[in-house]
């Protein structure tokens, strides 16, 4: 059974669906993307309308470096529209909980541009987002899964009221994937697959990634995510207009207990 539904402001779905980094049998896909005038990036993996254009394409093997900026402040693939690079790689809340997202990393054995896509896919680093199924936070968490790793509620604050903390929201976030990891060693591809589905689903289809669209969408949006977030991926300047990120994601369930 899926995980959790995304924040209500992720509508449509989007079909994400290359190999990249990973040796999966997911077909390829390109990434759109456009900032509007409120200077709010969104994402997709169809032109969905005007707006949209080509962010990445998914027609051919990935190269990181096509991403990355140069000392000349210029983008290096005609495809990777700089504005949307900035988001990814500069937003203000990514560098805010930048610190906790590191030290978390280093405590769980993780790495930090994994933590970073996890955030940037599920909730925009909006610390306050909720998603229909009760998801919540930035790495949005559902309570039960909180639970699952020792935190309660008293009376001051609800399991949800402190899943809105950033630092308790990461480092949980943090623990589930460093348990994933332990789970599917050297099967980044599944970890991710997991974080969406359920551990219980992956290892249903004999540990490949769950035949659920969503699923393998999410799991090439993460991975898109995670070779922007690499260390020798470099970023242009942050526009001060810019506030948050829209993915258009398909809604996911509640992971299994």
């Amino acid at each position: 059974m899926m995980k959790r539904a995304l924040p209500g402001i992720l509508a449509r779905p989007i079909l994400l669906l290359l190999s990249l980094l990973f040796a999966s049998t997911a077909a390829q896909a390109d990434i759109y993307g456009y900032v509007d005038a409120q200077g709010e990036g969104h994402f997709a993996a169809e032109k969905i309308d005007d707006r949209y254009q080509l962010f990445l394409r998914g027609n051919g093997s990935f190269d990181s470096d096509k991403l990355k900026i140069g000392n000349d402040a210029s983008v290096s693939a005609p495809a990777a529209k700089p504005a949307l690079v900035r988001y990814l790689s500069q937003h203000p809340n990514l560098k805010k909980y930048e610190p906790l997202l590191n030290q978390a990393a280093r405590d769980f054995s993780l790495e930090p541009a994994l933590l970073k896509a996890v955030m940037a896919a599920e909730s925009g680093f909006n610390t306050h987002a909720v998603s229909p199924k009760g998801a919540i936070g930035l790495m949005q968490l559902m309570p039960g899964t909180a639970e699952r790793y020792g935190l309660q509620g008293d009376p001051k604050q609800s399991i949800q009221e402190k899943l809105t903390d950033p630092k308790t929201n990461i480092r949980l976030g943090a623990r589930y994937l460093r348990d994933l990891q332990k789970m599917f060693t050297s099967r980044l591809e599944l970890v991710i697959a997991s974080y969406n589905a359920g551990e219980g689903a992956v290892q249903k289809y004999k540990n490949q990634i769950p035949p659920y669209p969503e699923t393998r969408n999410y799991v090439q949006l993460v991975t898109q995510f995670y070779h922007i977030y690499q260390p020798d991926t470099a970023a242009l300047p942050l526009s001060t207009t810019a506030r948050r990120i829209h993915l258009t994601l398909p809604a996911r369930r509640n992971t299994p207990q």
